[in-house]
C-alpha cells in the first residue's frame, strides 16, 4: 500500500496504523478521530491541527545536537537559539513555543515594532532577545525601553545611519542599554530560492569597510563594549551544507578581525535562520543534503578551528532557525466535497434504440474489458471521445450522444485503471494517468493555507488521513474552492499524488496538508474573503488526546471589518433593502434577515456533511 513517503517526510512523528494516519507519540492517537469529534462539535470547514510535542522536539533536537558537538569537540563558547516571529506569530503557536523553550533559555527574534512589542511582552525572563531588519528612530527606541525593562536585547544594525541612530538615543536614554550587532555582508551567498538573502549584492547588512567605520563610530562614541555579536544569514531553507562552510569561515575571520580592532565584548556570531525541512514525499526529490547533527558539528567544528588558528575567544554561536522550529508542528485538514468523475456513472447512461456507431463501439469496450486488453481499451476509449466531440461540434450527434460518450469514457478508464493496477511498467502507467486524472474539490483555498505552493511551488505533503489499507487507483488533481483557476495543485507525473476513488455522497475523505506550520498562516491572503481556518490545539498524552484553544475562523462580518467595511452599514443596507422589497411579505422579510444575519456570523467555508457511519 502507498505510504505516501511518511518514511521522508514525516520526521518520525507520523505512522500509518490500521489504514489512519496516526500520531507518533504516546498511544499513537488517529489524526482521522480528532477530526471526527471537532466535526461533531459543529466545524465542518477546513481544520488547522496544531501539536504542541512537536513544538518540544524541534526545540530539544536544536540544543541537544549543538550542546552534544559543544561537548564532543570541547568547545568552550555557548550556545543559544532565537525563534524569528516573522515565521509563525500566532499565539497559538507563539505562547507554547514560549512556555515549552523556557528551560532552555529560549529567545525571540523581532523584525518590526510590532513583533518587537510582542517579545517584549512573552519572551522568557532573562532570554535573548534579537531585532533584524530595518529600524527608524521609534523602533531603536523601543528597543532602548526593552533594555531598561531587563530584556537581555541586541539590536543588529543593518545600516551606518541605524548606528548614528543609536548613537543619539543612547545620549538621552537612561541606563542599561542595549547590545549592538553588525549584519555583515558576506561574500559567500546561499542556495535555492532564498539565496540572494546572502552575498554581496543581498539587501542587508555591512560591508567590509562600513564594518571598519562602525567599529570606529562605537570607538568615538564610547559605545564599543556594547557591541557583542555579529550576524549574517543565507536566506531561508539552506539545501546544501557547503555555503553554511563557506560563511562560517568568512563570519569567523571577520569576527576576529574585529576583536583584533578592539571589540573585547565581541563574544558571539549569530548565524541566521535557513536549517532546512524536508518537504518532498519522493526519495530522488530531496530537499536537503544533510541532518541536523551535522549542520550542528560543521558549525562548532569550523568556529572552533578558525578560533585557534588565530589564537581568539570561542565565539557563542546563536542560530535563528523558525522554519525548523515551526513547519513540524501544524497539519491543514480539509474534506473532498466532490470527485467530478463521479457524475459520470452507468445509471446515467441514457442509450438510444440507434446509437451512433462510436457510441456502441464504447459500450462494447466498457462490457468487454479485461486485464490484458485494458491499456489499449482505455486509449481507444480517449480516443473515440475525442472524435464525438468532434462530430458534435460539426453537428452529427446530439447532446444525449455527447453525454453517453463521456460517461462510457469515463467509465472505461475507471476500470482499466483498477484492473492494470501494477502490472503495468510503472513509467506507462505514470503517463497513462496524466490523461486521465481525477479532479478533487476539497473545501480550503490554497491562496489563505498553502500560498507558498501558489507564490514559490514550494511542494507540501498530502496523504488522506485514513483508506491506507487500500491501494489508491486515481491520479489526483486538487481543486481548491476559490474562483481562480491558479487555486490548483495539478497531478504532476514526476511528483505524482495518488488517492482513492471514493463516493463522497456515501463516506468522507479528508486531505491532511502537512508541514504547514511554517510561513503558510501569516502570508495567506484572504484571497475571495476566505479567512483563516478553524484552529484547535491537540495535547497527545498517555490516555489519548485532548483538543484545547479552538479558535473559530472568523465570520464573514469579522472579515469584512477587517477589510476596513462598516459592518453597521452593511446590516443597515441589507435591512433597507429587504424591507423595501415588494417582492415578499412581512413574515417572509424577518424570515430572510434571520438568514442573512447567520450567515453573516458565519465563516465563508463550504459546509460539507458528514456521512453518517463513517
Amino acid at each position: 500500500m502507498m505510504d505516501y513517503g511518511i518514511n521522508i517526510w514525516g520526521n518520525e512523528n507520523f505512522i500509518i496504523k490500521n489504514g489512519k494516519v496516526c500520531i507518533n507519540y504516546e498511544k499513537n492517537p488517529a489524526i482521522i478521530d480528532i477530526v471526527k469529534d471537532l466535526r461533531n462539535d459543529g466545524y465542518k470547514g477546513p481544520l488547522l491541527l496544531r501539536f504542541p510535542h512537536l513544538i518540544q522536539k524541534q526545540i530539544e533536537n536544536i540544543y541537544g545536537s549543538f550542546n552534544k558537538a559543544r561537548k564532543e569537540f570541547n568547545y568552550k563558547g555557548k550556545f543559544n537559539a532565537v525563534y524569528p516571529l516573522k515565521v509563525n506569530q500566532y499565539p497559538g503557536f507563539v505562547k507554547n513555543l514560549v512556555r515549552l523553550g523556557k528551560k532552555y533559555n529560549y529567545g525571540l527574534e523581532a523584525g518590526s515594532k510590532a513583533e518587537l512589542l510582542l517579545a517584549m511582552a512573552f519572551n522568557n525572563e532573562n532570554a535573548p532577545i534579537t531585532v533584524n531588519g530595518f529600524k527608524d528612530r521609534e523602533l531603536i527606541n523601543i528597543g532602548f525601553i526593552a533594555a531598561e525593562m531587563g530584556h537581555n536585547i541586541t539590536l543588529t544594525i543593518e545600516g551606518l545611519n541605524e548606528l548614528e541612530a543609536i548613537i543619539d538615543i543612547a545620549k538621552e536614554r537612561f541606563k542599561p542599554k542595549p547590545n549592538i550587532g553588525l549584519r555583515v555582508r558576506l561574500h559567500s551567498a546561499g542556495v535555492g530560492i532564498w539565496a540572494k538573502s546572502g552575498g554581496i549584492n543581498s539587501k542587508f547588512g555591512l560591508t567590509s569597510t562600513e564594518l571598519i567605520e562602525a567599529v570606529n563610530l562605537l570607538k568615538k562614541n564610547k559605545l564599543l563594549d556594547q557591541f557583542t555579536m555579529i550576524h549574517f544569514h543565507l536566506g531561508s531553507q539552506i539545501t546544501e551544507i557547503h555555503p553554511l562552510k563557506k560563511a562560517l569561515n568568512e563570519a569567523g575571520n571577520i569576527y576576529t578581525e574585529l576583536r583584533k580592532m578592539g571589540a573585547k565584548n565581541l563574544k558571539a556570531i549569530n548565524l541566521g535562520g535557513g536549517l532546512a525541512v524536508e518537504y518532498s514525499q519522493f526519495k530522488n526529490e530531496n530537499s536537503r543534503n544533510y541532518t541536523l547533527r551535522e549542520y550542528a558539528n560543521d558549525v562548532v567544528f569550523i568556529l572552533k578551528n578558525i578560533a585557534e588558528q588565530k589564537s581568539d575567544l570561542e565565539p557563542d554561536i546563536f542560530i535563528e532557525s523558525g522554519r525548523f522550529i515551526a513547519a513540524n508542528h501544524a497539519v491543514l485538514i480539509a474534506p473532498v466535497l466532490e470527485l467530478f468523475s463521479q457524475e459520470y456513472s452507468e445509471d446515467k447512461l441514457l442509450l438510444k434504440e440507434k446509437n451512433p456507431k462510436l457510441i456502441d463501439e464504447l459500450y462494447d469496450l466498457f462490457k468487454s474489458i479485461k486485464p490484458s486488453n485494458a491499456l489499449e481499451y482505455l486509449h481507444d476509449s480517449i480516443d473515440h471521445l475525442e472524435s464525438i466531440l468532434t462530430l458534435f461540434d460539426l453537428g452529427y450527434v446530439d447532446l444525449q450522444d455527447r453525454s453517453n460518450a463521456e460517461i462510457l469514457t469515463h467509465l472505461n478508464i475507471k476500470k482499466a485503471i483498477l484492473l492494470l493496477g501494477d502490472k503495468q511498467n510503472p513509467a506507462d502507467l505514470l503517463a497513462i494517468q496524466d490523461e486521465v486524472q481525477e479532479r478533487y474539490l476539497v473545501n480550503f483555498s490554497l491562496f489563505q493555507s498553502l500560498p507558498d505552493f501558489w507564490g514559490l511551488e514550494q511542494n507540501f505533503p498530502i496523504m488522506p488521513l485514513d483508506h491506507l489499507d487500500k491501494e489508491p487507483t486515481r491520479s489526483a488533481s486538487i481543486w481548491d474552492i476559490t474562483c481562480d483557476s491558479d487555486g490548483e495543485i495539478s497531478y504532476s507525473k514526476d511528483k505524482p499524488l495518488f488517492l482513492h476513488d471514493i463516493d463522497v455522497e456515501k463516506e468522507n475523505y479528508f486531505l491532511g496538508f502537512f508541514l504547514v506550520g511554517a510561513y503558510q498562516e501569516v502570508l495567506g491572503m484572504k484571497h475571495n474573503l476566505f479567512t483563516h481556518p478553524t484552529e484547535a490545539i491537540i495535547s497527545v498524552n498517555e490516555k489519548g488526546y485532548e483538543i484545547e484553544g479552538i479558535i473559530e475562523a472568523q465570520s464573514i462580518l469579522d472579515t469584512l471589518e477587517d477589510l476596513d467595511y462598516d459592518i453597521h452599514e452593511i446590516m443597515d443596507i441589507l435591512n433597507e433593502r429587504i424591507s423595501n422589497s415588494k417582492l415578499v411579505n412581512e413574515k417572509q422579510k424577518k424570515h430572510i434577515l434571520g438568514e442573512l444575519y447567520l450567515f453573516l456570523n458565519d465563516n465563508g467555508y463550504l459546509k460539507s456533511i458528514d456521512v453518517k457511519g463513517s
